[in-house]
């Protein structure tokens, strides 16, 4: 997975990397076909911007939380993607065994 962190009107520090990294390795783990993530942060007076685009084997999602605080932003949005991807991740492997379960036989009664 590649993983690009950029900012807009903020200097991306080590400790602000080393969190985002973290936080976004929540969504690897639960979903292995992650092709790679742009994270942008951006400040606007009072309001800390957290953009996050995910490129994912047929799908692309996005999502942002604005918040006062960076760090919370970063937790926000870490909690967003992660839903987001359990979603997709149903959807598309959720049906494989309900078939299966249609067919077999009922024992007799």
């Amino acid at each position: 997975m590649n993983l690009t962190i950029s900012g807009h009107h903020l200097e991306i520090t080590p400790a602000i990397r080393e969190y985002v990294e973290a936080k976004m390795e929540r969504v690897t783990r639960h979903f292995d076909h992650v092709i790679d993530m742009n994270v942008t942060l951006s400040v606007d007076k009072l309001q800390q911007k957290v953009e996050v685009n995910v490129h994912l084997r047929g799908k692309d999602i996005h999502a942002e939380a604005i918040q006062p605080d960076m760090y919370a932003a970063i937790d926000l949005i870490a909690d967003k993607l992660d839903r987001q991807v359990l979603r997709h991740k149903e959807k598309r492997y959720g049906d494989r065994h309900s078939d299966a379960l249609k067919y077999q036989e009922q024992p007799a009664a």
